[in-house]
């Protein structure tokens, strides 16, 4: 089982920054790639950025410029660093983890798994 724990969301004012975390723990063997999505009210959930394992990163266009994502392989934590953040930036914040764990049996086998943390709301507003 995969656990994953959000953290940094809050309110900030237009032009703020903010840092996202998330902690991935389990019996992880390998993470293939992270991700980080948002969903607004009344919007569907979408990509912002994500990093995969060869450390090649992907942004939305609305972000590009403004939000790096990172990672910390020892520590099985990715990072959002949010900067000169917009009203347009208030949403529910998802991080996402996709890679493999152990069934912990003799022979090992190696089994997929897609989690999502429980989301960190991010208000921009004067």
């Amino acid at each position: 089982q995969v656990q994953l724990v959000e953290s940094g969301g809050g309110l900030v004012q237009p032009g703020g920054s903010l840092r996202l975390s998330c902690a991935a723990s389990g019996s992880i063997v390998s993470i293939y790639a992270r991700g980080w999505y948002r969903q607004a009210p009344g919007n569907e959930r979408e990509l912002v950025a994500t990093i995969r394992s060869d450390g090649r990163t992907n942004y939305a266009d609305s972000v590009k410029g403004r939000f790096t994502i990172s990672r910390d392989n020892a520590k099985n934590t990715v990072y959002l660093q949010m900067n000169s953040l917009k009203p347009e930036d208030t949403a529910v914040y998802y991080c996402n983890v996709n890679g493999a764990v152990s069934n912990g049996e003799r022979p090992e086998r190696l089994i997929n798994f897609s989690s999502w943390a429980q989301g960190t709301q991010v208000t921009v507003s004067s």
